[in-house]
């Protein structure tokens, strides 16, 4: 891989406007196919074989109107009641626009005798459901917002619009633009300290923007294709902006430094791509390797997000190899122009002594430093005890959004439960079941304590299936919600269901994610131990011990576990909650533990590689580890510290974003780095490196013979390539 990545850097910096020039082309080519390019994102929930999907496959063969329940169409009056003759012509006005939309395959009109209902106890609320033919993958943003408009006449009455259920979630994505420019204005500012120059700094800033931008028009293109979920584009902003920058980091700061001692500029250019550039594709390897891993969970929403997290890391990649070789090629010297500081290299020199000091320090009382690494991580994980995986909870949203808008009216109006629906489909034996067996268990399910209501039942033409709602009296994420469900299909429908043949299961999109949990908790162990296997051949080959990489998955574990405490502190117990925009508790998303711990576990070894890289080549100078652990950490320990502040303000910042989801990836990842590098990177790895001394470089000689010779940085490689360049 060296003498490819060594050419590839020569070529890219010798044709440097060519390179620049394709790298341009090719984003905007990307950009200009995604945008005219018809996908749409799809939260798909489908589970083979769990109830709800079980649910939603009867009645998409049998009552496709009813197969994704309905969207209530909230309306409020602000004054008066809707016994008013303007509001009720207002209303009469929206049922007629919300029938002409071909893809409206029924509502119930609340001026009817059946629709009386639909109006709240104090007459300032009411709801219209509204019952599409189009499922929630297949629903675009503009049908979305026809729905919506549809309520104009109300809103011209002076009444209050919104819309919840999917296509409130369509019309409901916050921005990611101030999350954006707050991570690149944190990215420039510690890169103008790390580098000293203008010039230098603007290289991995371009570098991460052109790469990031490549990777979301291909995220764009994808959704044409697959079933991309919605919080994907956001997940890999936050991922493919904090790699691209740090990648380029360590590739910028490897050609700086051999340029001030003395190479010459284009061979500079192609070794720093060929020793750091070595180094950064092994470790977004090891990332994408990770995320790849989440196609072993089986669940469609998981596999696909990191998915298309890994083609960020990948374009990020390819960018840091290519096109910043090129962007460093048509510098040339100009690179140290526009400066900040004079003493640059005294900085950098004072830093490097300031952390060789930390190095000695941690290696003079490493069992003393270890022991309190562990300490605190240990504490922080506490919480992790009581993790629990709950779903999205729109009560979450900002309040501008029209998801929460209509959410809090129907609260007002009707109790939270009307926000959740439980969508109980039944396959009757025959048509004569339909008013016995189906009266029995709509009756069975209405006499659970915590059901408020249960609709009418709606038939197919056969009369052989049937739909109804089955309302809770909590929210959709409460603990109560998910024990009802749990007790429906285990004791209630069962027994209302003895001694027919009729079967029943338990739908929506309450069901959905609640099944999704159970789903994710069952294959969270699998998933854990594959990452970990894949890891560890990895470091293995790479490092050739066998217990360097037993120590990286311990390490990584402890890390990710003191994330996850972090993360159930914050998000299930509240604490510091509203520092962040919440108004309290909120659950924590199934899948983002799941996706956290393989993006954590990829880029804790991003760190790892990098930190042991150092350390190996010290070691492999005169065999002492102590030495070598020090002289690593006094090498690599700036620029480790620069990327990973540089990942932390970049995670940080989503924190801003109003999507809860998206502020529980913002603040577990961004904690997890801080953590990662301040307690085990830079405390608990030096001390077990010195705690272990050789033996942490022990290779069975059978496993050394078959192991296959690999250098991620290419030392010998150069060795041969000097020793043959020098004269007799």
């Amino acid at each position: 891989m060296t003498r490819l990545l060594y050419a590839i850097g020569r070529a890219c910096s010798r044709h440097h406007y060519l390179v620049i020039a394709a790298w341009i082309v090719l984003a905007a080519a990307l950009f200009v196919a995604g945008q005219r390019a018809e996908g749409q994102t799809n939260d798909n929930l489908t589970l083979p074989g769990t109830g709800s999907t079980i649910a939603t496959e009867l009645l998409e063969d049998n009552i496709p109107g009813r197969a994704y329940g309905a969207n209530p169409l909230t309306i409020v009056a602000p004054e008066g009641k809707f016994t008013d003759p303007k509001y009720q012509e207002a209303i009469a006005a929206t049922v007629k626009r919300l029938e002409a939309i071909p893809y409206v395959s029924g509502l119930v009109d609340p001026l009817s005798e059946e629709g009386k209902v639909l109006f709240s106890e104090d007459g300032r609320i009411v709801y219209i459901p509204v019952y599409l033919s189009i499922s929630p993958g297949d629903l675009s943003e503009s049908e979305a917002q026809r729905v919506l408009d549809a309520a104009e006449p109300a809103e011209a009455a002076g009444l209050e619009a919104s819309i919840g259920s999917y296509v409130g979630s369509q019309l409901s994505q916050p921005s990611t633009e101030s999350s954006d420019v707050i991570g690149l204005a944190a990215a420039v500012v510690i890169l103008l300290i790390s580098f000293g120059t203008a010039t230098a700094m603007s290289l991995p800033i371009v570098s991460a923007i052109l790469g990031l931008a490549t990777s979301l028009s291909i995220i764009r293109l994808l959704e044409g294709v697959i079933q991309v979920p919605s919080i994907a584009t956001t997940l890999a902003t936050m991922i493919g902006l904090g790699v691209g920058i740090d990648y380029a980091l360590f590739i910028v700061t490897r050609h700086k430094q051999q340029l001030a001692e003395g190479l010459e500029m284009r061979e500079s250019i192609a070794r720093a791509v060929a020793t750091a550039g070595g180094a950064v594709v092994f470790a977004g390897f090891t990332v994408v390797i990770a995320l790849a891993s989440l196609w072993v969970a089986g669940i469609n929403i998981v596999s696909t997000l990191g998915f298309t997290a890994a083609v960020a890391v990948i374009t990020s990649v390819g960018a840091a190899v290519t096109l910043l070789p090129a962007l460093l090629g048509a510098l040339g010297p100009r690179i140290d122009s526009l400066r900040v500081r004079k003493d640059e290299a005294a900085v950098t020199a004072g830093a490097q002594h300031g952390w060789r000091r930390w190095g000695e320090r941690v290696a003079a009382r490493p069992r003393a430093f270890g022991l309190a690494a562990v300490v605190a991580l240990l504490v922080l994980a506490i919480p992790l005890l009581d993790l629990e995986l709950g779903q999205n909870d729109v009560g979450a949203m900002p309040t501008s959004t029209t998801s929460r808008q209509s959410y809090d009216a129907i609260s007002e109006g009707y109790g939270p439960g009307l926000n959740g629906p439980l969508l109980i489909a039944t396959e009757l034996g025959s048509a004569a079941e339909a008013e016995t067996v189906l009266g029995g268990l709509q009756k069975a399910v209405k006499e659970d304590p915590d059901v408020g209501a249960v609709s009418e039942a709606a038939l197919d033409e056969a009369g052989t299936v049937a739909v109804f709602s089955a309302i809770s009296k909590s929210a959709p994420s409460a603990d109560a919600t998910v024990n009802l469900v749990e007790r429906l299909r285990d004791r209630t429908i069962p027994a209302a269901l003895s001694g027919s043949q009729a079967q029943a299961y338990v739908g929506g999109q309450t069901a959905g994610y609640i099944d999704l949990a159970a789903k994710i908790s069952d294959k969270l162990p699998q998933m854990i131990a594959t990452v970990i296997a894949l890891a560890f051949l990895v470091l293995l080959i790479a490092f050739r011990s066998l217990l360097i990489p037993i120590k990286a998955a311990a390490m990584n574990l402890l890390s990710i576990g003191a994330a996850y405490g972090v993360l159930t502190a914050v998000f299930q117990w509240g604490w510091g909650a509203s520092l962040i925009g919440l108004d309290g508790a909120i659950p924590i998303v199934s899948f983002v533990p799941l996706l956290m711990f393989a993006i954590l576990f990829g880029l804790s070894m991003d760190y790892e590689v990098f930190l042991m890289t150092g350390i190996s080549e010290r070691y492999a100078v005169d065999g002492e580890t102590r030495l070598a652990v020090v002289d690593g950490v006094g090498q690599i320990g700036r620029v480790i510290a620069s990327a990973a502040t540089i990942m932390f303000f970049v995670f940080a910042s989503f924190v801003l974003n109003g999507n809860p989801v998206v502020k529980e990836f913002g603040v577990g990842l961004a904690v997890a780095i801080a953590i990662d590098v301040a307690l085990v990177r830079f405390i608990l790895v030096p001390a077990i490196m010195v705690i272990g001394g050789r033996r942490m470089w022990w290779l069975p000689g059978w496993l050394g013979r078959i192991l296959p010779p690999f250098s991620i940085e290419g030392e010998q490689y150069f060795a041969r390539r000097d020793a043959a360049d020098r004269p007799d």
